[in-house]
């Protein structure tokens, strides 16, 4: 059975993710550490270390936390992108929506981006991230043909492209979905 989280401890970890949210909104992610992420948010460092353990874990935390609308809708949402659509047109509007959710947290991906590039090696990389596992297995499960697992991957890879942000932060996003429409257009049943 799954404990419950004591009330202080969820008002701690609300500050902690409230304030990580408004330092990213404010300045570059590179230079937000824990120290000033605890500052911000009214709660000792330790508190930050002991909640999250790493700054790679806050940010994966903060991701994770802001994709669970996307989870919500392809769980239990109205199609095209909920059940009840068919593999060809659920795959392009969850690739729509995962579009409209990067184009929303660039300063996040940066920021997860630099804490991986930070991160002691053994801490795994952003394919462990349950986010992407999520995406992943929900990409898989809409594909047809031959290793589903690797086509999975490269199509999820080009959302963290260094030219795909640079498209995003331009603007481009419509034009970005529309790539990601004809790469999948023959990759569904």
């Amino acid at each position: 059975m799954e404990r419950r989280e004591r009330a202080d401890a969820a008002r701690n970890r609300r500050a902690i993710l409230d304030a990580t949210e408004a330092l990213l909104a404010r300045q570059r992610p590179e230079t937000i550490s824990m120290e000033l992420v605890a500052a911000e948010a009214g709660v000792g460092k330790g508190t930050v270390f002991h909640r999250f353990g790493s700054r790679m874990g806050l940010m994966v935390a903060l991701a994770q936390e802001r994709a669970l609308g996307l989870r919500e809708a392809v769980e239990s949402g109205p199609p095209p992108l909920g059940p009840g659509a068919s593999p060809a047109e659920r795959l392009p509007a969850f690739l729509d929506a995962a579009v409209d959710v990067v184009v929303r947290n660039k300063n996040l991906l940066a920021a997860l981006g630099h804490a991986e590039a930070s991160a002691p090696h053994d801490h795994g990389d952003l394919a462990d991230h349950p986010v992407y596992r999520f995406w992943h297995a929900h990409v898989v499960s809409l594909l047809t043909g031959d290793d589903t697992d690797a086509l999975a991957h490269v199509v999820l890879a080009g959302l963290r492209s260094g030219p795909v942000i640079a498209m995003i932060d331009r603007g481009e996003a419509e034009r970005v979905k529309r790539a990601l429409r004809t790469i999948v257009s023959g990759l569904v049943g």
